[in-house]
């Protein structure tokens, strides 16, 4: 099978979490065509927090993109490309919701947008959680919600959850423990 190729890919907008270009692609008929790249700088990671009762812990916070409130599993960007994923899912997890997870262990993997984005989201189970202090970055203001994994599930169903990596976390959860 021929492949598309790429020939060119060139900066349009340097920001502070993605880089956007424009790629410029071969088809191997010879046509070519402009496609929208976006490169994820640091990568990101996330995590599904179940607390020792078995609720599982959300963050409500509001996402400018779309215009309105999520809930959504906590999540962020690594510090640098060097931070090992499971750390800034431990990270996230202190900052956003004040738990440390006694244990980690990675749930699923997701690439968000395969379509034009690079970026991909490793997603931990985080148990054994101890309550300790949230500080979240100084532009986070969050709320911190707890719901069964078949309210979860519910919520994913009737689209009140549409965010993906938390679809995926939820539903690899629910078919991990229910399965």
């Amino acid at each position: 099978m021929e492949r598309m190729k790429r020939v060119d890919r060139i900066l349009k907008y340097s920001g502070a979490i993605v880089d956007f270009y424009d790629d410029v692609m071969e088809s191997p008929t010879g046509h070519i065509a402009h496609w929208d790249y976006i490169a994820h700088r640091k990568g990101a990671a996330a995590v599904l927090p179940v607390m020792d009762d078995g609720r599982i812990l959300m963050v409500r916070q509001h996402r400018n993109a779309i215009e309105r409130e999520t809930l959504e599993i906590p999540a962020g960007s690594r510090d640098d490309v060097n931070e090992p994923r499971i750390e800034c899912a431990a990270r996230e997890l202190e900052e956003e919701t004040g738990y440390r997870a006694g244990k980690l262990e990675l749930l699923i993997t997701v690439a968000t947008t395969v379509a034009f984005c690079n970026e991909i989201i490793e997603i931990y189970l985080a148990t054994e959680l101890k309550e300790t202090e949230r500080h979240p970055d100084e532009d986070e203001f969050v709320e911190i919600e707890r719901y069964t994994i078949e309210e979860l599930r519910d919520m994913v169903f009737a689209q009140k959850i549409q965010d993906a990596k938390t679809v995926a976390a939820i539903m690899a959860y629910y078919g991990k423990v229910i399965g």
